[in-house]
């Protein structure tokens, strides 16, 4: 009997495994900063030129990008599936800003049930975290920091499922859903009550959530989506309504 010879792994291709297994499961994000090559290089256990080689490897793969003086950052294309065109189709067509609820009743629902099914004592802090920083900027009205951890709350559960493909779709969706949730709050917010009850619904899904109750955790997030639509579809009937009253009093009837 005849046996193959075992090759052992060079040390930069155990390194890359590592660090893509580490974008993957979201410890590293797209666009953070590694830390400096020397540091790195102590954290892994291995030498500088080992690890000089894996950071050229992911660079090859376009993981990593390299900045002049600048450091090495996680690349921020990463995930990137929606192109600024097609946010500006979003935009200008507002029956698509619907079929995004739909897509985040699915996909948020299922991110809720795993998150509260699958969410270590870590996850539970992150999220316990973001939500307070939501509460910090809502008391404070600063509104665009707001809509930052409003995103980063969502991520945070997203991130507490431990399924990558589920992480990743939230993070390809990051600069629409940021853009999707300021035009909902822009339209929500100056509405008397409204700003409280998404305040609400936000502290339901966390309990649920930290709790340990993914069927509460569903239902919480698609109440949450299915308040924000019967909202925004309330606001354009007011404004219909305000437009035919408009066009009735220029028309002297």
């Amino acid at each position: 009997m005849t046996y193959q010879r075992v090759k052992q792994p060079k040390i930069s291709d155990v390194i890359v495994q590592q660090m893509e297994e580490m974008i993957l499961e979201g410890t590293l994000k797209p666009g953070q900063k590694l830390l400096p090559e020397r540091e790195l290089a102590k954290q892994f256990d291995v030498s500088r030129p080992s690890l000089r080689e894996a950071v050229q490897k992911l660079a090859a793969k376009g993981l990593l990008v390299s900045r002049q003086g600048g450091g090495t950052y996680v690349s921020e294309e990463l995930g990137g599936s929606f192109s600024d065109p097609l946010l500006e189709l979003f935009k200008t067509h507002p029956e698509a800003q619907y079929d995004l609820l739909e897509f985040r009743h699915a996909l948020e629902g299922v991110s809720a049930y795993y998150a509260a099914l699958r969410g270590t004592a870590a996850d539970r802090e992150a999220i316990r975290a973001r939500y307070d920083a939501l509460q910090l900027f809502h008391s404070r009205k600063e509104f665009d920091k707001e809509v930052e951890a409003d995103v980063e709350f969502h991520l945070s559960i997203a991130a507490a499922t431990h399924n990558m493909v589920l992480l990743h779709m939230m993070r390809a969706l990051f600069s629409l859903l940021r853009q999707h949730i300021t035009d909902n709050l822009l339209n929500i917010y100056p509405r008397p009550g409204y700003r409280e009850k998404i305040h609400d619904q936000h502290s339901a899904l966390m309990t649920a959530i930290l709790a340990g109750e993914p069927d509460n955790a569903r239902k919480a997030a698609h109440h949450h989506i299915a308040y924000v639509e019967e909202v925004l579809l309330e606001g354009e009937r007011e404004n219909t309504r305000q437009e035919r009253a408009l066009r009735r009093a220029n028309a002297g009837v």
